[in-house]
């Protein structure tokens, strides 16, 4: 008998260096025993696992069952390791047996990978921080009890959502704290030092119970998304009894209520821009520079219009200024618009001998801190600046407009257009003009690393049909 001894209970990485040497050894499952920590074994031998032999041949495992493996171990069933090593034996003779839903090993795998997931799922929903005042500051401070070695696998998505606030959450197994800049995993620790309150949950349970519909009350469903063991934990907890008991009344009263009319909504907005006929962009890129149809001139720098030679062959059309856009007042001179520059130069294109505007002349974004981010133009966002495209396209006269993006096909055709499915090719909308429907540059900067390349080759091929075009005219 073999005894493999791991430092933790979540010490996968100590559980893949024995298996793979008891394997190399050709130690069977059943002659195998799992031992953790400090955890005494009468059939212990006192030597190591000895290295494998110069002859062994290698193996290798299905990166599914790694994942399987690497889940299941967070599992709180103490037979889990001789489970999984079990699994790993039995694939090196039959190594499609993870798609056998019917064997007995693999099912009982995958169904503590799903309590796992399960688990974490709950710490992430169930999980309530507390204030507590220490020298250096506010710490929040949550107390949780998972089902499972869940800890260390659940706090990266706390990372993500309080990263601007230190916090530390104990559960009886291990602990988790973020700094603010680092996260540090300590041992367990017991509901004594957590918090029982803090100034916010008054608060917190009355918006709760305002914003509780009785109407749409299932306890039962309730209960087996909210188990009671999370109860302890949650402020709101103490209410649910309350609730419950007058919610049959409380349905009773909203139904006998007179309904709710809607207040009409009234706007400050003008339904459309005011611009009457004018015969040259500079006195339409006047006119506009005072639009007040939609709301996204409060926050914005400026109206950015359209830049090229008038009448021009060839018209581009994208979605809106972006943040660069906005402070220069030109279309195109931020990272797109390099993009944007770098193909119509490899597809043999001047910039200076087309035409370039955008379907929306300001900037709508949502501030994150000191930048603002990019936010996609609403329907009537659009709808509001289609006047001003389509005195644009009446003066620029373009036998040949590129929609670059969603937003902008649609300004252009009136109507949604799938990209993909109208890419490359050329749309005639009326006797004298066509249309072309490719990617917004911008699309390139967010599509992964390994992709940019060829998606960038695909922007310039449309690009050169543009080349093409403009040649045979």
């Amino acid at each position: 008998m073999k005894v493999a001894r791991l430092a933790a209970a979540t010490d996968f990485d100590g559980w893949r260096t024995a298996a793979r040497a008891l394997m190399l050894n050709g130690v069977a499952a059943e002659d195998v025993e799992w031992v953790v920590g400090n955890a005494a074994s009468l059939l212990e031998d006192p030597a190591l696992l000895a290295a494998p032999s110069p002859g062994s041949s290698r193996f290798t495992v299905p990166k599914q069952f790694i994942a399987l493996a690497q889940d299941a171990i967070l599992h709180r069933d103490s037979q889990r390791f001789g489970l999984l090593y079990r699994l790993l034996w039995r694939l090196r003779g039959e190594p499609r047996l993870l798609s056998v839903a019917t064997d007995e090993d693999v099912t009982r795998a995958r169904n503590m990978q799903k309590a796992v997931a399960r688990d974490i799922h709950k710490m992430h929903a169930y999980v309530r921080f507390r204030e507590s005042r220490e020298p250096e500051g506010a710490v929040y401070v949550a107390w949780f009890e998972p089902s499972h070695h869940i800890v260390a696998a659940a706090a990266p998505f706390f990372v993500r959502r309080f990263a601007s606030m230190r916090w530390s959450i104990l559960t009886p197994d291990a602990s988790a704290y973020w700094d603010g800049a680092a996260l540090h995993m300590g041992p367990g620790a017991s509901r004594a030092n957590a918090p029982d309150g803090d100034a916010l949950e008054t608060l917190w349970r009355s918006y709760y119970k305002s914003i509780f519909n009785p109407a749409r009350l299932k306890v039962a469903t309730m209960q087996s998304q909210m188990p009671r063991k999370y109860w302890g934990n949650l402020p709101e907890a103490a209410l649910i009894p309350e609730l419950i008991a007058k919610s049959s009344a409380r349905t009773l009263g909203m139904i006998a209520a007179d309904a709710t009319v809607q207040r009409r909504r009234v706007t400050k907005y003008e339904p459309k821009p005011v611009a009457a006929p004018v015969d040259t962009i500079d006195a339409l890129r006047r006119h506009a520079a005072e639009c007040r149809a939609c709301p996204l001139y409060e926050h914005a720098t400026q109206t950015v219009f359209g830049e090229g030679p008038t009448p021009g062959a060839v018209m581009f059309v994208g979605e809106q200024p972006g943040d660069q856009e906005d402070l220069a007042g030109r279309p195109f001179v931020g990272p797109a618009g390099k993009i944007f520059e770098r193909a119509l130069s490899a597809a043999g294109i001047a910039r200076d001998a087309v035409y370039v505007t955008n379907a929306v002349k300001h900037f709508k974004y949502e501030a994150r801190g000191k930048r603002r981010l990019h936010k996609t133009p609403a329907q009537r966002e659009i709808e509001a600046c289609r006047p001003w495209l389509e005195q644009e396209i009446m003066l620029v006269e373009p036998k040949l407009i590129v929609a670059m993006g969603a937003t902008a096909a649609h300004a252009v055709l009136g109507k949604v257009t799938p990209i993909e499915a109208n890419r490359g090719r050329f749309l005639r909308v009326s006797e004298t003009t066509q249309v072309l429907v490719t990617v917004h540059p911008s699309y390139l900067l967010r599509v992964p690393v390994e992709q940019h390349e060829n998606e960038y080759a695909r922007f310039v091929d449309d690009l050169r049909m543009v080349e093409s075009w403009i040649a045979r005219q």
